[in-house]
């Protein structure tokens, strides 16, 4: 048994609905506060003074200075398992080229397919490693990596196995999600539905045999795999017992119906959702996840997520860290810019990378502060919560937690 503190303030972000709009006003805020911990487990919140008299067999873990301590953070999506960078295609980008033009000299996802395709998968664990660290670092407990950026069988398992060892190797818990259905190989010479149907044929029974992944993506838009495509490798994918998430509406409306329709844990981009979107989301459980790096990295318009929350939708945020559309890879700086543009509160920014984000993977034992969660959490040097997201990201955290053992 382990008593953490005192802490300025600690915001539990206990008590919070899953879904729609929060005022700052119903955030619980602890002062001279500390957290009982045990096996890794949240036993209290409270007065450190009188946590410390009531449990005085408790092993005393001092905080000095002024810190306010938050759940730890939770990135629903990211892409950080890649070869390469493409810091070309953003010059291009910044100079007026469009995606077709980027793609056809050369840059797009493509160029990211050919350098990953060149990786071993020992280079591919350590470099994922690496990002993995740095978003530990800024207070991100739970991680979420996507394949993606093989597109052949041999190469998707080869990315698969590095995030996994990367899932044994980290101090965060690592979520790995099968996306051989980001777009179709251009070395493929069979049809869309014929390359999915390669997926589940050959793809899908090793997923179950070596336990690689139990989440499936696919990238549902006008350039990738349409509605029925999806449809029907989704219907695949749910026979074969696995969570569903959409890369939807980023470009186009679509795949957030299709999210609804088939029970998906999270539906994520959605920065072409309108009126009947939003509608649909708000009233199904999927979590409508926001990722404001990639509207940042293309120049394009955000997530809706103040009509998504005023709509009752359950609202995530993740940072999307790919090497194309969203290479700043900083969770934190994207949700405070995002809160700016769409009028977000501290509370449902805080809410969107916690326990929301959580809900995203499928998770309902951490992103909170409170009896029986995981003793998941992060420190800031300040002594006021609302310092973290008014800095933008550039205050950093100076503790970080996993399972009640700072790390």
């Amino acid at each position: 048994m382990k008593l953490t503190g005192p802490f300025s303030q600690i915001v539990s972000l206990a008590g919070l609905p899953l879904k729609g709009a929060v005022k700052d006003e119903k955030l619980e805020i602890l002062e001279n506060a500390g957290v009982l911990t045990e096996n890794g487990i949240i036993l209290k919140t409270g007065l450190f003074s009188d946590l410390k008299n009531e449990f005085p067999q408790a092993e005393i873990e001092e905080i000095e200075g002024k810190n306010v301590l938050l759940p730890g953070f939770v990135d629903s999506h990211t892409h950080i398992c890649f070869g390469g960078n493409r810091s070309k295609d953003f010059a291009m980008r910044l100079n007026g080229k469009t995606y077709l033009e980027i793609a056809e000299s050369g840059g797009g996802i493509w160029s990211t397919v050919t350098n990953t395709r060149k990786e071993s998968q020992e280079s591919l664990a350590q470099s994922t490693f690496e990002r993995s660290r740095k978003l530990l670092q800024n207070g991100i407990t739970t991680i979420e990596i996507k394949s993606g950026y093989g597109l052949s069988i041999e190469d998707e398992l080869k990315m698969l196995r590095a995030i996994n060892e990367v899932k044994k190797k980290s101090k965060a818990d690592v979520v790995p999600t099968f996306l051989g259905a980001h777009m179709k190989p251009r070395d493929f010479e069979g049809s869309n539905s014929e390359y999915l149907e390669l997926l589940v044929n050959e793809i899908f029974p090793i997923l179950k045999e070596e336990k690689l992944a139990n989440r499936i993506d696919i990238f549902t838009e006008k350039s990738a795999f349409s509605v029925e495509e999806s449809r029907i490798y989704l219907q695949k994918a749910k026979e074969n017992g696995f969570e569903i998430t959409i890369h939807a509406d980023q470009f186009t409306p679509g795949g957030s119906h299709l999210a609804v329709e088939f029970g998906a844990l999270s539906a994520d981009h959605l920065e072409f959702s309108g009126e009947n979107e939003i509608k649909a989301l708000a009233e199904s459980d999927v979590v409508a996840t926001a990722l404001p790096g990639a509207s940042i990295g293309l120049g394009m318009q955000y997530t809706p997520a103040r009509k998504l929350l005023d709509a009752g939708a359950c609202l995530s945020i993740a940072s999307d860290w790919n090497p194309g559309s969203a290479p700043m890879g900083d969770l934190l700086t994207q949700a405070s810019i995002l809160a700016t543009f769409e009028k977000l509160s501290m509370a449902e920014v805080l809410s969107g990378i916690t326990f929301r984000a959580a809900k995203a993977l499928g998770f309902t034992d951490r992103g909170t502060l409170e009896v029986g969660k995981n003793a998941d959490f992060i420190s800031f040097p300040t002594d006021d919560f609302r310092d973290v997201i008014y800095y933008q990201g550039q205050l950093k955290p100076n503790g970080v937690w996993k399972k009640g053992e700072k790390i």
